[in-house]
């Protein structure tokens, strides 16, 4: 990140007894140090600051630093040392996250018991495809669901990366009660770069050399260099002992320690390639592990995605100003929040489709599920679905999925089309509109079609 200015903290020793004092009285000065911590700036931003009159940007930072030094969060990864304060907005997220994403039977109820399978594969997509596209994946969102729904093979290294996330989170659903060790986090790391790196043998293996840098994709800078190799087993000796110890002598928030997780993977860089991938998923697996089930639900990396450049300076703001953790879990908690206000947005409008399912449930014969597929035939009339796909969307076995189209074919809303020797589809049927007249006589049905110009943008 070209030009990042280092912070000029200068020690409260270097000033004068007088002039501590001075400011140390000064309403206003106060407020704004306050402000300054609350909303957790960087120097880049508090030097530009109106100052109060006779105060100067360095006393305002200083002061700021001073106390944040004075924080009893720390902790030790190898010969480095991290800190982190707790402002009152991230505490009150906090609170948040466990009335909201935690495991009380209130929360619970946020997502229907029939409906929790559908809206857990889509969830999964959606988080697989944009933690790939955060890494450089090149290719459209609905192309990218349009693999995993139909269960396409790759046909290059980005369609690999999503297939890859896709498998990788839902190997993590079956971990996700175990404890961390290198050979699970190399399993992790197999499945999620498998046919993706330069060098195959990369794939689920430490790196080995010291010529890994980050660099900076907008100027092409090198904006982080990773501890040595030799450093490397130490390094993730105390990771796996922090993932996996929950009795350290400070308590440490769980959302706080996956947010250390996160960020310790990318600082260690312990792969030549797909550290961020792998960090994501570590993040998952261990708020899963630690009871926060709505996180299987929260598309974060997307969420990520749309904020690359603010994602990058959490980890620089950190590295740079004396390795302060706190710039990364207040963007990361930030992240969290909005992820969660769309999972709600989504699942009201998933409210409002059932609704609207309602209609096609009327219909003599068919059951829920054929519902929604009539629901998707008539909002999309050139839509056509495969056996394997409404197996993917729905979340049901391909002979329940292949019974609800052969039932429709039989009802005669939907029509076989023969794609190539293996594979069938089923499209809308020529008398479908015909059959939805003799089903609901001289009533329009009471929604829109996707044509008229409605935006179908969704989290999932």
């Amino acid at each position: 990140m070209r030009g990042l200015e280092k912070t000029p903290f200068m020690p409260l020793s270097s000033f004068e007894p007088s002039r501590i004092i001075q400011l140390a009285n000064n309403p206003d000065f106060n407020k704004l140090v306050n402000k300054v911590n609350e909303d957790y700036y960087y120097w880049n931003k508090v030097k530009y600051l109106t100052m109060p009159e006779g105060v100067n940007p360095i006393e305002v930072w200083s002061f700021a630093k001073f106390r944040r030094l004075q924080s009893p969060y720390k902790v030790t990864f190898g010969n480095y040392q991290f800190s982190w304060t707790l402002p009152a907005r991230i505490q009150e997220m906090l609170h948040f996250f466990d009335l909201n994403i935690g495991g009380s039977l209130e929360t619970r109820s946020l997502i229907a018991t029939d409906d929790k399978n559908r809206y857990l594969i889509s969830s999964i997509m959606e988080e697989a495809i944009a933690s790939s596209q955060i890494e450089g994946a090149v290719t459209t969102r609905k192309h990218a669901k349009e693999i995993l729904r139909k269960k396409l093979s790759p046909k290059n290294r980005s369609e690999r990366m999503i297939v890859n996330n896709y498998y990788t989170i839902q190997r993590i659903l079956e971990l996700k009660d175990q404890e961390l060790n290198a050979e699970k986090l190399l399993e992790v790391h197999q499945l999620i770069t498998a046919g993706t790196l330069d060098n195959h043998e990369d794939e689920g293996a430490f790196r080995s050399t010291n010529d890994i840098n980050v660099i900076d994709v907008i100027d092409n800078e090198v904006v982080y260099h990773p501890p040595i190799v030799e450093e490397l087993p130490g390094l993730m000796s105390d990771l796996f002992r922090f993932f996996n110890d929950d009795h350290s002598p400070v308590f440490i928030h769980p959302i706080i320690k996956g947010c250390i997780i996160h960020f310790m993977v990318g600082f260690i860089h312990p792969f030549a390639d797909g550290n961020g991938r792998t960090a994501r998923a570590l993040f998952y697996w261990y708020l899963l592990k630690k009871g926060y089930w709505l996180t299987e639900y929260l598309s974060i990396s997307r969420l990520i995605l749309r904020s690359k450049n603010q994602y990058a300076k959490a980890y620089i703001f950190t590295e740079t100003d004396d390795n302060d953790l706190t710039y990364f879990i207040s963007y990361k908690v930030r992240t969290m929040k909005l992820a969660y206000d769309s999972l709600r947005e989504y699942l009201q409008r998933k409210i409002d489709e059932k609704r609207q399912v309602s209609e096609f449930l009327k219909i003599k014969n068919v059951n829920e599920r054929q519902a929604l597929i009539l629901k998707w035939m008539y909002e999309e009339p050139s839509l056509l679905l495969t056996a394997k796909e409404v197996e993917s969307r729905l979340g049901v076995s391909n002979q329940t999925a292949r019974t609800d189209l052969q039932g429709l074919v039989t009802g005669g809303f939907m029509e076989k089309i023969k794609m190539n020797k293996k594979t069938t589809a089923f499209g809308k049927g020529a008398s479908f509109d015909s059959q939805l007249k003799l089903q609901f006589p001289g009533k329009t049905i009471s929604f829109r079609r996707r044509s008229e110009n409605i935006n179908q943008e969704s989290l999932f």
